[in-house]
């Protein structure tokens, strides 16, 4: 395990120097991951600049929702992009040459794909949080802190996972198939709110098949005080659950594999 964490600070090194080259480049897609996410920002603000709480939460609560799902999604992009653009993998036969290497196919895809310029979303969501958290009326104890680092740790592996079922089908389909789109950046927009306020068949949608309520909504109780059953606190850790499937989807996927032949 060292010695794999250690090749993976390697091949994270080659990302970083590579795009480092146009640091100009690097700099201006990084601004522009920052600023793009402030259009979901302004219709949070806009639409409770008409209302004062939608169902029942109030702005800054749903600001740290947003800001939660935001750095979750924009890590795992970040660091899990090979699976996202795993589909041109499959077409130009670089699949090919990861099975013939010794390390584990999982591991390989994760490192050929590092997206350093998603860190400018993780800046936005940081920038929510420092404005968010002073004004959410949490009373932030350690517990509480715990909890809030859980939600950002838990929905970065379930989106992380996500992409793992998009690239596990791709070895079906060999071109990625779009209506996965609904769950990776679908998932992101729906979680600027509590997924409670789409109704009840949605927040069991999000729950039991894919858990990204379990990060969000749920936790989100016991951090804004609408429960106080420390049960809620550690919801999170049910969605590293989702990692079972995903990681048999990409087994039966690999086994489904056949060369393209390029």
């Amino acid at each position: 395990m060292k010695n794999l964490w250690k090749l993976y600070g390697k091949y994270f090194s080659i990302h970083l120097r590579s795009q480092m080259e146009y640091k100009t480049s690097f700099l201006l897609t990084t601004l522009g991951q920052f600023l793009v996410s402030f259009s979901a920002l302004l219709t949070v603000r806009f639409m409770f600049l008409r209302f004062y709480e939608v169902d029942g939460f109030t702005y800054p609560e749903v600001l740290l929702c947003f800001a939660v799902v935001l750095m979750a999604f924009a890590l795992a992009e970040c660091f899990a992009r090979g699976f996202d653009t795993f589909a041109s993998m499959l077409g130009n036969g670089t699949f090919d040459r990861i099975l013939v290497r010794p390390r584990g196919t999982v591991f390989q895809v994760i490192s050929m794909r590092i997206e350093l310029s998603r860190l400018g979303r993780v800046l936005q969501a940081i920038f929510v949080l420092c404005i968010v958290l002073p004004q959410s009326g949490v009373h932030w104890t350690a517990d509480k802190i715990f909890t809030l680092v859980l939600m950002v740790a838990v929905g970065v592996v379930v989106f992380s996972c996500l992409f793992v079922v998009y690239a596990s089908i791709c070895f079906f389909t060999t071109e990625g198939l779009e209506f996965m789109n609904i769950f990776t950046d679908g998932g992101r927009e729906f979680g600027m709110y509590p997924f409670s306020i789409y109704g009840k068949e949605v927040l069991r949608f999000f729950t039991y098949c894919v858990p990204l309520a379990l990060f969000q909504y749920y936790p989100l109780l016991y951090l804004t005080g609408r429960t106080e059953n420390r049960f809620y606190m550690f919801v999170p850790l049910l969605g590293l659950l989702f990692m079972v499937p995903a990681a048999l989807l990409w087994r039966v996927g690999l086994k489904h594999y056949k060369s393209t032949g390029s």
